[in-house]
C-alpha cells in the first residue's frame, strides 16, 4: 500500500472482516532483526533509516508518525518479552519510541490442561483489554494463540517477517521419533500435535502439559516425561540454540495456522498507531497466516482442535509469485486424517481489497476449507470437541 492508498483503510478492514477477523496491512519490507532496544539503538536506527534510500511514500509516512512514542502490552513471559522487544526493535527502525508494558494472562496462572470449558483466548484476552483500558497502544501475540473471531473495537495491523515453522521432539538425549522407547511419555497441551504423533506411532503415552518453555523443559529434566514437543520458533527466539531436539519433518508434523508468525493488534480508531505499526509488516507472512486462519475460522476450529495448516510463497520468474496452502483436520487418536493442497497466483504488491493478496490468500483458505468440510471435517472437529 503506497501512501496514496491510506485513505482506502476502511475498504481494507471491512473486506477483511468478511473472513471471521480483522486487520490491514502495508506492504514496506522490514528493518533488520534487533533483539534489544535503547536510547543508543534508536538513535542509530534512527540515523540508519535517514541514510539508507526509501520511497517517497515511506520517507513521508515516516516522517508524520516518527515523533509519536507507543506503549506495547505484552505477556511477560520470557518468550513473550522476547516477541515485545523484537516488535519494539522494528518500530524504532522506523523512528518510533516504545516503552513496553509487561502483564499476566490467565492462561499463565492457570497450570490445568486447556481444554473446551476454557481455551479460546487465554493468552490474548489480557493483553486486548489492556489496549481497549488505555493500558498500551499495541498488542504482540503469538498469531497461533490469537482467535480467529473478529474484534469490534481491535485491528491486526502488523506481521512481522515469519521465523521458522516447524515443531520439534525436545528430550535430554535428542532422539529422534523412531529412537523413543515404545510406551514413552510425550509432554504436549496441543491436540494438533497429539493427533499428528499418534498417527505415526500410536504407542506413545501422551500428557498433558504447561507452562513456559523453561518450566516444560524442567518437568522433562525432572523426569515426568521422555520428551516434549516445541515449537522450533521459540527455541530460536530464546538462542537455546545447544538443546537437543530434532526437527519434526511436515509431512509428519504440519504445524498450526499462523505458527512461527507474530499478531500485533492496535485499536480500531487509533489510525497514528496503525500507520506506524503497519510499517513492520511483511505482506509474505501476512498473506500465508491469513490463508491459513481463513480456513481455521471457516471450520470454527478454535485453538483445540486437531487442524493444521502451512502457506508459503514461491517464486517463479516467468508467473510471478504464488500462494501454496496444505492443511490437515485429524481425529484426535490419529487413525484418521484429511488433507487438502492448493494454490494461486498472488500478487503481494497488489493492495485492493477486492482483487489483490488479501483477497487471494482468503479465498484460497476459503476453498480448501470447503474441500474439507465435503470431506467430513466438521464430524471429526465436533468428535474432537466431545472428548
Amino acid at each position: 500500500m503506497r501512501l496514496s492508498c491510506l485513505g482506502r483503510l476502511d475498504c481494507d478492514l471491512q473486506m477483511v472482516e468478511g473472513a471471521g477477523f480483522r486487520f490491514c496491512i502495508l506492504p514496506e519490507i522490514l528493518q533488520p532483526r534487533q533483539t534489544h532496544v535503547s536510547s543508543s539503538d534508536q538513535s542509530s536506527n534512527s540515523a540508519s533509516a535517514a541514510s539508507s534510500p526509501a520511497s517517497p511514500s515511506t520517507a513521508s509516512l515516516e516522517s508524520d508518525v516518527s515523533a509519536s512514542s507507543l506503549r506495547i502490552a505484552t505477556r511477560e513471559s520470557p518468550l513473550a518479552m522476547w516477541q515485545a522487544e523484537h516488535v519494539a526493535a522494528l518500530l524504532s527502525g522506523h523512528g518510533t519510541q516504545v516503552e513496553i508494558v509487561p502483564m499476566v494472562s490467565s492462561g499463565d496462572i492457570d497450570m490445568s490442561p486447556i481444554d473446551g470449558r476454557r481455551s479460546v483466548g487465554v493468552f490474548t484476552k489480557r493483553i486486548q483489554r489492556a489496549l481497549l483500558q488505555d493500558e498500551g497502544d499495541v498488542a504482540v501475540h503469538s498469531m497461533k494463540d490469537l482467535p480467529t473471531e473478529k474484534h469490534a473495537e481491535l485491528v491486526l495491523a502488523s506481521c512481522p517477517d515469519r521465523e521458522i515453522v516447524t515443531d520439534c521432539l525436545v528430550s535430554p538425549a535428542g532422539l529422534s521419533l523412531d529412537q523413543l522407547r515404545q510406551g514413552a511419555v510425550i509432554g504436549t497441551g496441543s491436540r494438533r500435535r497429539a493427533a499428528q504423533l499418534k498417527r505415526v506411532r500410536p504407542d506413545l503415552d501422551i500428557q498433558p502439559i504447561r507452562g513456559n518453555v523453561q518450566t516444560r523443559l524442567k518437568k522433562m529434566s525432572d523426569g515426568q516425561y521422555d520428551a516434549i514437543i516445541l515449537a522450533a520458533a521459540g527455541i530460536e527466539r530464546l538462542e537455546m540454540h545447544d538443546l537437543p531436539r530434532v526437527e519434526l519433518p511436515l509431512d509428519i508434523m504440519l504445524p498450526a495456522p499462523g505458527q512461527g508468525a507474530l499478531a500485533i493488534e492496535v485499536r480500531r480508531d487509533d489510525q497514528a498507531a496503525f500507520q506506524q505499526v503497519a510499517l513492520t509488516s511483511d505482506p509474505a507472512s501476512m498473506a500465508c497466516t491469513l490463508a491459513e486462519r481463513t480456513l481455521l475460522a471457516a471450520l470454527h476450529g478454535g485453538c483445540l482442535a486437531p487442524i493444521a495448516a502451512l502457506g508459503t510463497i514461491e517464486t517463479d520468474e516467468a508467473s510471478g509469485w504464488s500462494l501454496n496452502l496444505i492443511a490437515r483436520v485429524l481425529s484426535t487418536d490419529g487413525t484418521q486424517q484429511l488433507e487438502v493442497q492448493g494454490k494461486c497466483e498472488i500478487d503481494l504488491d497488489d493492495r485492493d481489497p477486492a482483487t489483490g493478496s488479501v483477497h487471494q490468500a482468503a479465498q484460497l483458505g476459503l476453498q480448501l476449507s470447503q474441500q474439507l468440510i465435503e470431506q467430513g471435517a466438521k464430524e471429526l472437529i465436533h468428535d474432537g470437541r466431545s472428548e
